[in-house]
């Protein structure tokens, strides 16, 4: 079996080489990786990865800048692969990942998508536990060795806090892309695949072997959007839309969950001392709005 990585390319140079790196170290050769560059301005990341000479590895460039999610959806669409992993380019890939995801997708032949052990790594690549990674561990499921997670059960732990790393998850093809991103999203868009998947019946494995390093930095798009408030309006309509979803669907626990989404708002309230030390009253406002808001 193959594992097919696609990386959606738009970043730092270094970064992107480390993660490219960290996949030609893979215990197990294979794999295919296709990078998919977002028209980015620097020639360079094309030309070293091009010069890397193996024939494991393509190079496909966007003739104008997409954006994060449709870029996301563009490597989604170019999937082959049974198995495929959408990652990140300032990740790094441990040298059993693709080993790890093999193993656990022929011991469960019905998942829909695997996360692996992971852990965080701050922008010079040492092993760190900021605040919200801290957070999300509150809400990760405790379990030795593997937990299989589906239906309402799956829906209430990602909803209650969405303790998953997205680069890491290797997704089945077929469910993935018959699902596939919500556009109008770019913030939230990993959690609403993940639900759409368990609307649909699918299951994830989690595992706690340690194969995969998510690289978590100031200059994400998650991490500015939440300093000036906007990603929280986005939250917010999520959230409220996934409780009706839920209600229909007669997951009564999940739909409160979605409602109160309290981890949202907690999260809203650690971005409040930012907001004020710089001034930014529309940010405070916003920020409070979602915090105690109905």
């Amino acid at each position: 079996m193959t594992v097919q990585i696609v990386m959606p390319f738009y970043g730092r140079v270094d970064h992107f080489r480390l993660a490219v790196e960290s996949v030609l170290a893979q215990s197990d050769p294979d794999w295919r990786l296709l990078i998919i560059d977002d028209a980015y301005p620097d020639p360079e990341p094309q030309r070293w990865a091009t010069a890397l000479g193996d024939p494991r590895v393509s190079y496909r460039r966007n003739p104008e800048n997409l954006g994060i999610n449709a870029n996301f959806q563009a490597s989604v669409d170019a999937a082959t692969e049974e198995w495929v992993t959408i990652f990140g380019c300032d990740d790094i890939m441990l040298p059993g990942y693709v080993a790890r995801v093999k193993a656990l997708a022929e011991r469960h032949p019905d998942a829909a998508f695997i996360h692996p052990g992971t852990r965080v790594i701050d922008e010079a690549g040492v092993v760190s536990l900021p605040l919200v990674d801290r957070v999300k561990g509150w809400y990760r499921p405790r379990f030795r060795g593997t937990l299989v997670l589906s239906g309402q059960r799956l829906a209430v732990s990602i909803t209650r806090g969405n303790w998953m790393n997205f680069p890491a998850i290797a997704w089945r093809r077929e469910p993935l892309q018959s699902v596939g991103f919500r556009p109008r999203f770019q913030i939230v868009q990993d959690l609403a695949l993940a639900i759409d998947l368990a609307l649909r019946g699918g299951s994830l494995v989690l595992d706690d072997e340690l194969v995969f390093e998510y690289r978590r930095h100031a200059s994400s798009v998650s991490s500015w959007r939440a300093s000036d408030g906007s990603r929280f309006v986005e939250e917010r309509e999520f959230f409220v839309a996934e409780a009706a979803r839920f209600r229909e669907h007669g997951w009564t626990t999940a739909a409160r969950v979605a409602r109160v989404h309290l981890s949202s708002r907690v999260n809203a309230l650690t971005r409040l001392p930012v907001a004020i030390r710089s001034g930014n009253g529309r940010a405070m406002r916003g920020l409070l709005r979602h915090a105690f808001g109905a």
